[in-house]
């Protein structure tokens, strides 16, 4: 089934960056998309990537401020955050899934990791 592990989370004042990382084993990101769930109370897809990092999907609310991406050869996807707002704050989960065709479908995936926190305050 394999293995996701998050990293990167932390506090950071309102318009900070952070940049997220989702390492995957047993695997590859050939294989499955890889999505990002926020928790905070209630769950919202944030953003995802196709299979091969062929293709990427953001929800509105992070548009423009958000950018998804992948490394094949470290097997690694990355979140990098700009502009963070205190609605920004939660807890990140990255998820392996069959396909990035919709944002808010990514909290179906059936494989997460652990999480990692963001905070977003002055």
């Amino acid at each position: 089934q394999g293995q996701l592990v998050e990293s990167g989370g932390g506090l950071v004042q309102p318009g900070g960056s952070l940049t997220l990382s989702c390492t995957v084993s047993g695997f590859t990101l050939d294989e499955y998309a890889i999505g990002w769930v926020r928790q905070a109370p209630g769950e919202e897809g944030v953003a995802c990537i196709s299979r091969r990092l062929a293709g990427t999907r953001y929800a509105d609310s992070v548009k423009g401020r958000f950018t998804i991406s992948g490394d094949k050869a470290k097997s690694t996807v990355y979140l990098q955050m700009n502009n963070l707002q205190p609605e920004d704050t939660g807890t990140y989960y990255c998820a392996a899934g069959g396909a990035c065709m919709s944002v808010p479908l990514i909290t179906k995936y059936r494989n997460w990791g652990q999480g990692t926190q963001v905070t977003v305050s002055s």
